[in-house]
């Protein structure tokens, strides 16, 4: 398991938490008086979506209109797999190759 997100509300941590698939824990943190929430678990391109994380939602949506992409979506589809690649190498994941 692996630090996938840190969250500053206890109900939108609990929520997150709900959301992943596998082996998950969430454990708070306190610093004075700031108390923050640490949601470790698998580090999946599935968990991922289902946090909403990296912009997979819209990397799907377009992926699902790929043959009429204008050059603002190329680009855009660009700076998402740049993420997605740092965030591949951070983890130690693959980018599956349907999305390059």
């Amino acid at each position: 398991m692996k630090l996938l997100n840190t969250y500053d509300d206890r109900d939108e941590a609990e929520a997150a938490a709900e959301k992943l698939s596998g082996e998950k824990r969430l454990a708070s943190e306190r610093d004075a008086t700031v108390v923050i929430y640490n949601l470790f678990g698998i580090p999946s391109w599935g968990n991922f979506h289902r946090l909403d994380m990296y912009n997979l939602g819209e990397l799907k949506n377009m992926l699902d209109k790929r043959n009429t992409w204008q050059p603002g979506e190329q680009a855009r589809h660009a700076e998402i797999l740049a993420t997605l690649k740092t965030v591949a190498k951070n983890y130690a994941i693959e980018i599956p190759a349907h999305w390059q």
